[in-house]
């Protein structure tokens, strides 16, 4: 065990000299994330790639820094957990390891709640405008228009605006054209007030003023709803980390009761040590999908 743990520990310095002789002047560190950030720009999925873009241009998404001291953060609490099950410092590396490698999808999930906040903003702003211009144009494509046309509308909801335009007047009807927004927006506001805009249309746009006044309202009440669920959603978020992190030190009660000595010995029986894996897995996958509740797409029905 040692002797092998002393040769990852030569390896990982030889690489360290080998990356700092070739770099003279640059910041190691800098170089490091450098590179693994075009590995992931060559390798991420397209989609991944443009939500984290947005998250960029947001102002929400992590430098370089935040992620090194995301990096020794987790490296550092995976493997002193590790030593402090098994007292062993290979399984407190290879735990270490295993913590860095679940930081992409961590910023995966962050960027998607962060993308879909966007998204969701967007839709709002979108039905709101789209119910005020129809009070004036009594059309649901000229109405379309003037939202295109407003600046207050940015990608990829423009695009698809101007795509339902484009649908409308190809088709020279508004179905396809809902159809193809509501597939692509699975809101529940959205739905709602394209099925009242098809059958204002359907019925020769006769004045809906009412109606329209109370799906309006309707609006108001869903985003104030999902506001509301963001909070309660973040506020649940801090408690939960919290007592995720906490069941993992429950081992130092177990320690503290048995006394360090019979706890070694009990290290011994391989089956322990496979129950105190599966303990941790289980703790790690708890969190994990904690984490995944409180990133979930936002308004999405």
């Amino acid at each position: 065990m040692e002797d092998l743990l002393l040769l990852f520990i030569l390896i990982a310095l030889g690489i360290f000299i080998i990356i700092y002789r070739r770099n003279p002047g640059e910041n190691v560190h800098k170089f490091f994330i450098g590179q693994v950030s075009s590995v992931y720009e060559k390798y991420a999925p397209y989609s991944f790639k443009s939500v984290r873009a947005k998250a960029k241009e947001l102002g929400q998404e992590y430098d370089s820094r935040q992620y090194l001291g995301q990096i020794v953060m987790f490296a550092g609490f995976a493997g002193g957990i590790a030593y402090l099950y098994f007292y062993s410092f290979i399984w407190a590396i290879i735990y270490a390891v295993v913590a860095i490698s679940f930081i992409p999808y961590l910023a995966y999930l962050r960027c998607q709640r962060v993308y879909s906040e966007f998204i969701f903003e967007q839709i709002q702003t979108y039905a709101t405008n789209v119910i005020m211009e129809f009070n004036t144009t009594q059309s649901f494509v000229k109405s379309l228009e003037g939202v295109r046309d407003s600046g207050i509308i940015e990608d990829p909801v423009l695009s698809d605006i101007k795509k339902m335009i484009d649908l409308s007047y190809q088709n020279g009807t508004i179905d396809q054209s809902i159809e193809y927004f509501n597939a692509k927006y699975p809101y529940y506001m959205i739905k709602n007030m394209h099925q009242l805009f098809y059958q204002i249309t359907k019925e020769g746009a006769r004045d809906a003023g009412e109606s329209l006044e109370n799906m309006s309202m309707d609006i108001d009440a869903l985003v104030e709803g999902v506001y509301r669920d963001q909070m309660d959603r973040k506020n649940f978020h801090g408690r939960f980390i919290k007592f995720g992190l906490a069941l993992f030190f429950l081992i130092l009660a177990l320690q503290y009761m048995l006394q360090v000595e019979t706890y070694l010995e009990l290290l011994e029986m391989w089956y322990v040590q496979i129950l105190l894996h599966l303990i941790i897995v289980l703790n790690a996958s708890f969190l994990l999908k904690g984490e995944k509740y409180y990133n979930a797409d936002v308004g999405v029905e």
